[in-house]
This record gives structure tokens, C-alpha cells and sequence, in this order.
């Protein structure tokens, strides 16, 4: 039986409010790792040391079901109320069959279309270039961003983040972490067209 709906962020919302309260460290420590272990017991998860990504389909079904379990049994946690939202089996599944089949980033000549991937598959991987959140500074953003961005092979962009504005520290929660990032959007931008990329997907 199937949900009725998909869950909406005000669903969402409202389920982490009535969650259950658990510290971070207790989810972090032991929360995870046991059921982790509990899951992986069940299921006879063992993968190959030199297998990366495992190609029997027995094993990848009982990955596939061991995970499916545990985020039903475990859930998710919210950092910042320290609560535990639960979903149902349906509720996954739903969310899995409603997810979109393609995904498409950039423009013009630069657009890049995402494709489900299976094992085997003939569709090319897409590479994505860029620091992935790293700290940078704001001298060297741009030239860092424009060094990606100007590789052939490189389909979209993840960007870095400035570790200053005008020389003050971009702090969380502070003005100078908007300004931050702003500029990062502006440099980020430039970065694309210095490198004759300007519809390149970030």
C-alpha cells in the first residue's frame, strides 16, 4: 500500500518538532553505529576487500533492503532542534518512485543533463569540479573557480567558500556571512566567463 501523498516540508517540519529528543553525541556514538551493525548482521552484508562497488545481485538487494530498514528504524536528525523525524517504509518508497528521472544544470552550449546511472552503464558519469566546499580565500577564489572551470571534462561546478569578506572573517550568522556569500556568487560567475564557460551549471 502506497502513501496517499508525498511528505511536504511543512510535514516535515512538524514531525521533527514532535520527535523524539536525543543529544547529537548519543546519535553521533551510538545511535548509528548499532544499528548500522544491528542492519548489517541481518542482512550478511560482507563486501570483498578489493570489490569497490559490489556487482552481486543478491548483495546489492540486501544493501538496498538493509538501508531501506534502518532509515525507517532510525529516521532523521535534525541538528538544530536535536530531534528524530520517523518515516514509513511507503513513505520512502513514495519519495523514491515521485524522485525526478533527470536533472538538468547550466545552459547554451554548457548544459549538462543528469541520468539515472545502473550497474554497467553505458551513460557517461558526470564529473563535477570544484573545491566542494572547501575554505578559500577571497583573493584566490576566482583563480581557484576559473582552473576548474576551464577543464574540458569538467560537466558543473561545486564551489568553495571564502574564509573572508574585505578582509573581516565571513562568521556564521553574521552580515559578513551574506556579503560572503554574494561575492562568492559574483566570482564564481566571472570565474565562468573568464573561462568561456558562462552557462556552466553550478
Amino acid at each position: 500500500m502506497s502513501a496517499t501523498r508525498p511528505l511536504t516540508i511543512t510535514d516535515v517540519y512538524e514531525r521533527f518538532v514532535k520527535g523524539t529528543k536525543v543529544p547529537e553525541s548519543e546519535w553521533d556514538n551510538t545511535i548509528i553505529p548499532q544499528n548500522i551493525s544491528r542492519h548489517k548482521e541481518k542482512y550478511n552484508i560482507k563486501i570483498e576487500e578489493n570489490s569497490i562497488i559490489p556487482e552481486d545481485k543478491e548483495l546489492i538487494n540486501n544493501i538496498f533492503q538493509a538501508g531501506l530498514e534502518m532509515l525507517v528504524d532510525t529516521g532523521f536528525y535534525c541538528q538544530d532542534l536535536g530531534r528524530v523525524l520517523k518515516v514509513t517504509e511507503e513513505e520512502v518508497l513514495e519519495g523514491v518512485k515521485k524522485a525526478p528521472k533527470k536533472l538538468i544544470l547550466g545552459e547554451g552550449r554548457d548544459i549538462c543533463r543528469f541520468y539515472p546511472r545502473h550497474g554497467n552503464s553505458p551513460v557517461k558519469p558526470i564529473i563535477q569540479g570544484g573545491p566542494t566546499g572547501s575554505p578559500l580565500s577571497e583573493d584566490m577564489f576566482m583563480k581557484i573557480m576559473q582552473s576548474y572551470a576551464q577543464e574540458g571534462i569538467v560537466d558543473t561546478l561545486v564551489n568553495g567558500v571564502m574564509t573572508t569578506i574585505e578582509g573581516k572573517p565571513a562568521k556564521s550568522k553574521t552580515p559578513y556571512e551574506i556579503r560572503a556569500t554574494m561575492a562568492e556568487l559574483r566570482a564564481t560567475k566571472e570565474a565562468r566567463t573568464r573561462a568561456g564557460r558562462p552557462g556552466l551549471g553550478v
